[in-house]
């Protein structure tokens, strides 16, 4: 399965945060759209960082409560991996696991497409197993 076929079922809305904005911003955004990181980004298509959940409680317990007044690229992952939409899942799956990153960003001609989490890749592999199945089930039955 490729990537592409991902972000066409969940959709390539990609929440993202400009780099000034502060870690308590970001927290609100990340509260309010019910996700575990944002791309960072001033422009919405280009890509500065990521910043995640575990950034945060990383560096609240690094730095204490006055991290929440400093801006976003003071905590983000600068070096970001990407994916393709032509990329395959499963290889994908590999990068996420061995590397331990639970979002990577989707990037087509330098643009940001959208984003995958550990959860989407997942669901897309049960899916998989589901239709094997019914392919089995079916196969066995005529």
């Amino acid at each position: 399965m490729l990537i592409g076929t991902i972000l066409r079922g969940k959709g390539s809305d990609v929440t993202t945060v400009a780099p000034e904005a502060t870690v308590r911003e970001l927290l609100a955004k990340l509260a309010e759209r019910n996700i575990g990181a944002v791309v960072v980004s001033a422009d919405g298509v280009t890509i500065t960082g990521i910043v995640s959940e575990r950034d945060v409680v990383r560096r609240l317990h690094d730095r204490g409560a006055a991290v929440l007044d400093q801006p976003v690229s003071a905590i983000m992952t600068s070096e970001v991996r990407t994916v393709g939409p032509h990329d395959n899942v499963d290889e994908l799956r590999r990068t996420m696991t061995t590397h331990r990153f639970r979002h990577m960003p989707v990037v087509e001609d330098g643009r940001l497409v959208g984003i995958v989490s550990i959860g989407d890749v997942v669901k897309s592999a049960i899916e998989e197993l589901e239709t094997e199945k019914a392919s089995l089930v079916d196969y066995l039955h005529r």
